[in-house]
């Protein structure tokens, strides 16, 4: 369970800076700014309840690696964000080390 909790603690991480984007381009600032701090409380609240059985090192790598590569993708998706060869292979060696993290525990 607690890695349903890591998984959720991770997907509510790439909301806080989606808030602050949309905040920054739209015209309800208020609104996703209001979003972000709520996904950002859920976030750590998910990551506080994942550490209770898994070690801090291990939760903390994967909930950053996660929220990390799916803002990326969202960024580039979404945001016209630069795709280059460069800023892939960083996105992948970030996926390869929070496999090798959930295998290693």
């Amino acid at each position: 369970m607690a890695w349903i909790y890591l998984f959720l603690a991770a997907i509510f991480e790439v909301g806080w800076p989606v808030g602050l984007k949309m905040a920054e381009i739209s015209g309800a600032k208020i609104c996703w700014i209001l979003f972000a701090i709520i996904t950002m409380t859920l976030s750590g609240v998910f990551l506080y309840i994942a550490q209770k059985v898994i070690p801090i090192g291990t939760a903390y790598a994967i909930w950053t690696g996660i929220g990390a590569t799916c803002t990326f993708l969202i960024g580039v998706i979404f945001f016209n964000d630069a795709l280059s060869l460069i800023r892939f292979l960083g996105v992948f060696f970030i996926i390869l080390g929070v496999t090798l993290l959930k295998f290693g525990h």
